[in-house]
């Protein structure tokens, strides 16, 4: 099957072939730990890692063809074949397309027409999802990971010998989380995926000694490209979890036997891990790195984990950029004292901050973040260019920030989701880091709702902490004591849950949804 063209770059993209990683490292050392998966207890070294993902190559092309550009679609909980399916898929020239296994079979019927794979390989647990799927893409295979496994464990002969690959063509597809609509297939190539990698592991001091924890799903960009890549590339460990679990996490990052040196969670999974009774931080003495993103870190919550000994640093990033802003490393007191930021960009990223008008804006106002670089997605699958993806060579992330004298970047919250209260603009974001800093507060997430006086107000949901006492007048008291009147919510609405992507992104479109649907009735 071709590839549809992408349209023209968001990203400057120079040709160069595609640097196997893997091969590196499986020559220099091969008896060093690669991956570690924790639900089946299975361990390879590099030079193990190196023959699975070249029998895996042989399996794919004995399955797809060898025609360049084909798809491999992916549905199950993170293993350590979903690692090795996307280093395969690299080396054969495929393209590696990871869906989330939360999704129901419409959904995942909408990806794969979008993506139009020729194989399709499932966990058996998914299994009915599969079975469900009202239509398929024509020719396209299905077959379980247990199948495959075996498949390619009774694959024989020498390594096939491949042209190296452009590091240009397209080699995996990210779906977005869809917090507000349709996910699109951001498409990264193995150059992109490379300075992904490169980027991170810069900032987060990840080398040949790190072990990293990985609960973040495979089928986001921060699991199979982020995480993976920069441990790879780095010739660390990768500790492959098949996904978050508070209890097991906290005992996996405690356990010396592990010796977890990096971990990367969004600020909610944080949260949760931090009210565990066995929480102990003294036990997370090793940790280099305990990473957030993908939302907001409330500063209160980074603070008590610097105070704790616990190196929390926030991060910045997106399906479409990878790895974009990072907090430096090795000085708790100034990482305490730029809490609340996402940091600085990485060596090969270019950062700007626009107004409305697409005119850059002074340090301490708000605009909204252009990135450049050789880590951006040259665009979407099978999507042509749109103008709101920005001037060229930038992508527009639609995500507002402040930048301090200093060069450090604070990220306000999704400007779509900014609302207007009595002429004043007021971030969603920054009432809910407020909100967060009550120990009586597990989760918090604001809306503006419309209000005949002010135009819109805020609307907080709030998910209390267990046994611990809260009302709706303690939450307003708190904001009005910290916030403008304006910013403080007019409306409170203690919930048991919050939605959220598979990626722990707050779904607030659904509560906006659930809003105006009270309205009416």
């Amino acid at each position: 099957m071709g590839m549809p063209p992408p349209g023209p770059p968001l990203g400057p993209h120079s040709a160069w072939e595609a640097p196997d990683i893997l091969a590196y490292h499986a020559a220099v050392q091969p008896r060093n730990p690669a991956c570690v998966d924790l639900a089946s207890g299975e361990r390879l070294t590099y030079a193990e890692l190196d023959r699975r993902v070249d029998r895996c190559v042989a399996w794919l092309l004995g399955r797809i063809g060898a025609e360049p550009g084909q798809r491999v679609a992916w549905l199950g909980r993170n293993s350590i074949d979903e690692v090795i399916a996307s280093l395969a898929c690299g080396r054969a020239g495929a393209v590696f397309v990871p869906l989330n296994w939360r999704l129901t079979a419409p959904e995942v019927a909408a990806l794969l027409a979008d993506s139009t794979p020729s194989l399709l390989v499932h966990d058996a647990e998914f299994a009915p999802t599969v079975s469900g799927l009202a239509t398929a893409p024509a020719g396209l295979a299905m077959v379980t990971r247990a199948t495959a496994h075996a498949e390619q464990a009774a694959t024989t002969g020498p390594a096939p010998r491949l042209a190296p690959r452009d590091a240009n063509a397209p080699s995996t597809i990210i779906y977005t989380s869809g917090t507000s609509g349709q996910p699109k297939g951001a498409i990264h190539t193995e150059q992109t995926a490379f300075f992904t990698a490169f980027n991170f592991a810069l900032l987060n001091r990840i080398d040949h000694a790190s072990v990293f924890l990985c609960d973040m799903p495979l089928f986001h960009v921060i699991g199979i490209l982020t995480i993976t890549r920069s441990t790879l590339l780095q010739g660390g460990a990768l500790l492959v979890s098949p996904g978050f679990d508070p209890e097991l996490t906290l005992a996996r990052l405690s356990d010396p036997g592990l010796g977890v040196t990096h971990y990367m969670c969004v600020p909610q999974m944080a949260q949760s891990l931090r009210q565990r009774p066995e929480y102990d931080p003294t036990r997370l003495s090793r940790l280099v790195f305990f990473g957030t993103g993908g939302a907001p870190n409330p500063p209160a919550l980074v603070r008590r984990f610097l105070a704790e000994g616990v190196p929390m640093a926030d991060g910045y990033g997106s399906s479409e950029g990878g790895t974009v802003l990072g907090m430096p490393l090795g000085d708790p007191e100034r990482m305490a004292d730029k809490a609340g930021s996402a940091g600085l960009p990485p060596a090969s990223v270019r950062l700007r901050l626009v107004d409305d008008q697409g005119n850059d804006v002074a340090d301490g106002e708000v605009g909204e973040i252009l990135v450049r670089g050789p880590n951006v997605s040259p665009g979407y699958w099978n999507r042509p260019p749109s103008p709101d993806e920005g001037p060229a060579g930038w992508f527009r992330t639609g995500d507002s920030a402040r930048r301090d004298a200093d060069g450090f970047y604070v990220i306000v919250d999704r400007k779509k989701d900014m609302f207007i209260s009595g002429g004043e603009n007021v971030y969603p974001a920054e009432i809910e880091a407020v909100l967060l800093e009550l120990d009586a507060v597990a989760e918090a997430c604001v809306i503006g709702i419309p209000d005949r006086q002010w135009g819109e107000v805020g609307c907080a949901y709030v998910v209390p902490r267990a046994g611990y006492p809260l009302t709706d007048q303690d939450i307003i008291d708190h904001c009005r004591s910290r916030l403008a009147r304006y910013k403080a919510p007019k409306r409170v609405i203690v919930t048991d849950a919050l939605p959220r992507t598979a990626s722990g992104k707050l779904r607030k479109n659904v509560l906006r949804e659930l809003h105006r649907s009270e309205q009416a009735e």
